[in-house]
């Protein structure tokens, strides 16, 4: 029985995140994001705004993140004329950097994966319909 008509229309997606030991959520590609965004637009605020989230959430999710990993991901700045900004420290930076590391060797490797599972139920005769 031949099923590539069906799994040719289906599109692959995953996700990454890191939790505590726990089992709470910690780290995944909403909150790395979130980071990337506020190094794009300045400040946590637009950043917020040009992903369409809270701010007052956002800003917890990244200081419960930052008391976990014992460290902090923003540098802020108060005030003035023009609102206050925010720009991700050194270790922020290379947070991200080894998040879109990460990222890009599980991408390369989950589409494999996927292109292999496709290609099984392609090939599948044994299947009862």
């Amino acid at each position: 029985m031949q099923l590539n008509y069906h799994f040719e229309k289906i599109r692959f997606n995953y996700k990454i995140w890191l939790s505590t030991r726990e089992g709470k959520n910690l780290l995944g590609d909403g909150k790395w994001q979130i980071l990337k965004a506020i190094e794009k637009h300045g400040s946590l605020k637009a950043a917020t705004i040009a992903l369409g989230l809270t701010y007052r959430r956002t800003w917890g999710d990244l200081q419960r993140i930052e008391d976990e990993l014992g460290f902090r991901l923003l540098a802020k700045s108060r005030g003035g004329a023009e609102g206050g900004k925010s720009s991700l420290t050194p270790a922020g930076k290379l947070l991200v950097k080894a998040f879109d590391d990460f990222h890009a060797r599980a991408d390369v490797f989950m589409e494999e994966a996927f292109s292999n599972f496709r290609k099984s139920m392609s090939e599948s005769d044994g299947i009862a319909g």
